[in-house]
């Protein structure tokens, strides 16, 4: 978010310029997405990951003593031993986006599965806010079917210092950026992925890139092993581990199963260089 925040007014991204931001006051608005499952409920502000990234982001915890090498150490071992997901996505495109995928209805069939160990959790969270009142049924649905190597969603351009994730997402417009990677070859993911310092795997014909309102994701297993899953994940946080994932048997906030994400404009505020 720093990031993000410097670079859209051309300052490094440093402690020192982070806090004169503070200091100075200045403010700007920030999208938040709601992402749920039943009565679940999770708060992003910056992404959600499935496949390729989110592997990457999580597993990678391993190699934590490499510092900041972890992510590309692993990253090529991905790439070199590529995974292939099944599942669907459906989004509600933004305008000049409606061409991306088939036309589709919206069901909340599916997305009422949850984990029993959050029954605590759920109460105290009904006393909170719950997401914008949205009237999903209504809206012009899209969908795309798998198998994914990589499904990412980003509320704001940089995902990191060095990744440029997204570089048409803004911080209050109300859409999500989507980047969703099929069919690629190994060679072509691997030259794609040393563009992400600049955004341009973007302009690569083996990725999607498009602005959304709403989003589900239905997330399948390994299109080569059908007894492991996959992880999802939002703001570095993990929201749920499939079966035979890295550190499965820990507990996440959700299942591997389907959920929802609707987006509510500029409802957080930030501390702003300008």
């Amino acid at each position: 978010m720093a990031k993000s925040l410097l670079d859209a007014v051309g300052q490094p991204c440093a402690a020192s310029n982070a806090i004169f931001s503070v200091i100075r006051g200045h403010k700007r608005s920030l999208d938040v997405a709601t992402i749920v499952q039943g009565e679940t409920r999770f708060f992003s502000v910056l992404m959600l990951a499935w496949g390729l990234v989110a592997d990457i982001d999580i597993e990678s915890e391993k190699y934590r003593w490499m510092g900041s090498a972890r992510i590309d150490f692993y990253g090529l071992q991905r790439i070199l031993q590529l995974r292939l997901y099944s599942g669907h996505i459906s989004f509600v495109p933004a305008p000049g986006f409606e061409n991306y995928g088939e036309p589709a209805s919206y069901s909340d069939e599916s997305t009422t599965r949850q984990n029993p160990s959050q029954e605590q959790a759920l109460k105290f969270q009904h006393h909170g806010y719950q997401g914008p009142n949205v009237e999903l049924e209504k809206l012009d649905w899209r969908t795309i079917s798998g198998p994914f190597v990589s499904v990412w969603l980003h509320n704001v351009p940089w995902g990191g210092e060095e990744t440029m994730a997204a570089p048409n997402a803004k911080f209050s417009d109300g859409y999500l950026d989507l980047i969703v990677t099929k069919d690629i070859p190994k060679l072509s993911l691997l030259s794609l992925m040393t563009q992400l310092n600049n955004g341009n795997h973007v302009k690569s014909p083996h990725v999607l890139y498009l602005k959304v309102k709403a989003f589900v994701l239905e997330p399948g297993p390994r299109v080569d092993d059908e007894t492991k899953e996959g992880i999802i994940d939002s703001d570095g946080e993990v929201l749920a581990r499939g079966k035979g994932t890295y550190n499965c048997d820990q507990k996440a906030l959700m299942t591997y199963n389907k959920l929802q994400i609707t987006v509510d404009q500029g409802l957080a505020t930030l501390f702003s260089p300008i």
